[in-house]
């Protein structure tokens, strides 16, 4: 009886911790993916932000996004000439990190499975491999407000 309740301990613990965050809003500009408070660094820079709330609603160069669309997706549109943010790949982390290229990427718990996908640094406010069942992989905390 004790092996059944810490193994359903150990399970609810998991779902538990391993919720998506629902207070990050994901952005998006030229296929690479911060988050919206990153961007308001850049303000000044920036020309449009499309906001797209629902998953239906967004457009078809960014439905391989949607699975980053629970709180919507912001699309941003940089002025002509503006300086915009070093980007990097999940798969480069992953071997930066001696982990294979494909293994996927958790970005405060959405889960990226193509690697190729690329980030802007400037979201990045911690970075743990952390094992699961076996499995390590690499997950990200995102600068918030």
């Amino acid at each position: 009886m004790k092996k059944l309740l810490y193994i359903f301990f150990v399970c609810f613990s998991g779902v538990l911790f391993a919720q998506k965050n629902s207070n990050v809003k994901f952005a998006v500009y030229n296929n690479t993916v911060g988050t919206a408070a990153m961007f308001d660094l850049y303000k000044n820079s920036i020309e449009k932000a499309a906001v797209f709330k629902t998953k239906a609603s967004l457009p078809s160069h960014l439905k391989k996004f949607d699975y980053l669309a629970d709180n919507g997706l912001i699309e941003i549109t940089f002025k002509k000439n503006a300086g915009y943010p070093d980007s990097l790949s999940l798969e480069m982390l992953n071997e930066q990190n001696n982990l294979p290229k494909g293994t996927p990427v958790f970005i405060e718990e959405y889960q990226f499975s193509d690697t190729t996908t690329l980030v802007y640094n400037e979201m990045i406010s911690n970075i743990e491999v952390i094992d699961t069942n076996g499995q390590k992989n690499i997950h990200i905390s995102t600068i918030r407000n």
